[in-house]
């Protein structure tokens, strides 16, 4: 066997073991889906129009009204699984509306979300005393991501040198 092979056969494996581990997307993207930011469809909402999104972030906080309930979510990248990046930079704000009454227990500030949904326009409101542009979305399906969610699919595999304590 060639010194190449006999390398990137287990390499090759090694590769395949790792993706294996991650979790598949909890939502299928539409044909209509859109893969751009909150602050994007913020500065362009006609270019958009009503487009589908997967979109996720952290929990800012949770207004309900008479008929429906208003998520403001800080957007965050997601990964291939869409679990929302939290480490990463912001990438706007967003507001996820959702029919009926939503409790804030079950969808708590600072807690992770992902929705899949189509955009509804934007609204002009504030962010601290700052004048602020929020895309909206109208909720088809919402997903609040669970400690253990988050850190599953993520291999406990490390590469190093030298001596390891286990506590």
């Amino acid at each position: 066997m060639r010194p190449t092979v006999r390398i990137a056969l287990p390499v090759s494996l090694l590769v395949l073991a790792l993706s294996a581990c991650a979790p598949a997307p909890i939502y299928k993207p539409t044909p209509n889906n859109v893969a751009v930011p909150p602050s994007q469809v913020a500065r362009e909402p006609e270019r958009y129009g009503s487009a589908d999104v997967i979109w996720g972030g952290r929990i800012v906080n949770v207004r309900n009204f008479a008929d429906h309930s208003e998520i403001e979510v800080l957007a965050y990248p997601l990964d291939g699984s869409q679990r929302p990046q939290a480490n990463d930079t912001g990438n706007g704000r967003f507001i996820a509306a959702m029919p009926g009454y939503v409790e804030s227990l079950d969808y708590p500030s600072g807690g992770l979300v992902t929705i899949s949904g189509r955009l509804n326009g934007t609204r002009t409101g504030n962010v601290g005393q700052a004048q602020y542009t929020f895309p909206l979305v109208s909720v088809n399906q919402s997903h609040v991501w669970t400690a253990k969610e988050l850190s599953g699919g993520h291999p406990n595999v490390s590469f190093g040198v030298g001596v390891g304590v286990i506590r």
